[in-house]
């Protein structure tokens, strides 16, 4: 696919990130995700994207986040080494990336592989359960926000999708700011598969009552898909 997949971060968190091909999602049935459609079985393709890409990482922040449409576990091992020399060659200290709720018990050694201190995304998208696994799809259960945020500090909510209520977007919000100390807001940006998934009002209520959100300074609101510059 013909995507920008390097850029710099300037606001909040300041990195650099990368977008790379990596092997198909575990999962791959999200009600609401094509990202997938970037993933690929053709191991000369990812390292063709990988070589490319990663030779543009300078280190400049000391902070990188590399993403591939699905999970860090679902990159090649030698791209997984290759990032993680990186890190060691160029300084950096801060590490990001994401991974689904099935490889959680193999987060620690993630974060031990990659040799510094390591942020693991969970794209949880609402902390209702019914939406989270009726309507998006995502397949996963958890007690609640103190199970998940025993394992990861960072989460990406989804706001402006069928049957959210304002209700449950400020209690998503609440347990966001309450129990993780990084997160991303995703508002629905049109794609293959939003046809009737997409709730407009939401989303424009959304974007007056929590403009505020931009002021936090560990929350990151996407108000498109592309606003870190990549995709």
């Amino acid at each position: 696919m013909d995507l920008v997949r390097y850029a710099r971060i300037t606001a909040k968190l300041p990195r650099e990130i990368v977008l790379l091909r990596g092997l198909p999602c575990v999962w791959s049935r999200c009600t609401f995700c094509d990202y997938i459609a970037d993933n690929t079985t053709n191991l000369d393709e990812i390292r063709r994207v990988a070589d490319r890409e990663l030779s543009r990482v300078t280190g400049q922040f000391g902070r990188l986040e590399v993403i591939n449409s699905g999970s860090i576990q679902e990159l090649p091992d030698e791209i997984r080494a290759r990032i993680r020399d990186l890190i060691a060659q160029r300084g950096i200290t801060e590490f990001i990336c994401e991974s689904y709720w099935s490889y959680r018990r193999a987060w620690p050694d993630t974060r031990a592989f990659f040799g510094v201190p390591t942020r693991i995304k969970l794209g949880v998208e609402t902390f209702d359960d019914h939406l989270r696994n009726a309507v998006l799809n995502k397949s996963m259960h958890f007690s609640g926000p103190a199970e998940v945020a025993a394992l990861t500090d960072t989460i990406c909510l989804l706001v402006g999708f069928r049957g959210q209520t304002r209700d449950t977007v400020r209690r998503d919000i609440d347990l966001l700011r309450k129990h993780f100390r990084y997160g991303c807001v995703n508002l629905f940006t049109p794609n293959s598969k939003s046809a009737g998934l997409i709730d407009d009002d939401i989303m424009g209520w959304f974007a007056d009552e929590f403009r505020w959100l931009e002021d936090e300074p560990n929350v990151e609101v996407l108000w498109k898909n592309t606003d870190f510059g990549v995709g």
